[in-house]
């Protein structure tokens, strides 16, 4: 299971929005807690594929190290990534697992038209060859 606060489930969908017609994606910093995790922040960063970005987000190294760096500094850790489908469902994509790793969670938000919709969240099987869907919770408004 994954929380996160309102407050940054609002963050994530607004950052879909103004990426839209563009895939966004950033970084989910947490703590982890047993059975899942807790999302405190999330955190964008820069779509860096350089295949077309209205189905394809690409993580740069040095952005991961930035917001890796910041996690430390605020006490937390990354637990995962969310990125978008524009005018796509809330599924990850075989692109997607592909470039996942087992013990990070996905979130990924649907955006048709330019408007947040459904959102989902997964985590990779440890052989790789399969995403999970778990729960995603919702609390209280946070940020």
């Amino acid at each position: 299971m994954i929380r996160l606060p309102e407050g940054v489930l609002r963050e994530i969908e607004a950052h879909g929005r103004e990426a839209y017609p563009e895939e966004c994606c950033g970084a989910l910093l947490g703590t982890a807690a047993s059975g899942g995790c807790r999302v405190e922040q999330a955190e964008r960063t820069s779509n860096a594929s350089s295949l077309p970005r209205n189905r394809r987000y690409e993580v740069a190294p040095q952005e991961y190290l930035r917001i890796d760096r910041l996690a430390r500094s605020l006490g937390l850790d990354v637990q995962g990534f969310y990125h978008s489908h524009p005018d796509h469902p809330a599924a990850p994509s075989e692109y997607d697992r592909e470039r996942a790793l087992p013990f990070f969670h996905y979130l990924v938000v649907a955006v048709d038209s330019g408007t947040p919709a459904a959102i989902t969240s997964w985590v990779l099987s440890e052989d790789r060859g399969t995403f999970e869907p778990e729960e995603l919770r919702v609390e209280g408004p946070g940020r």
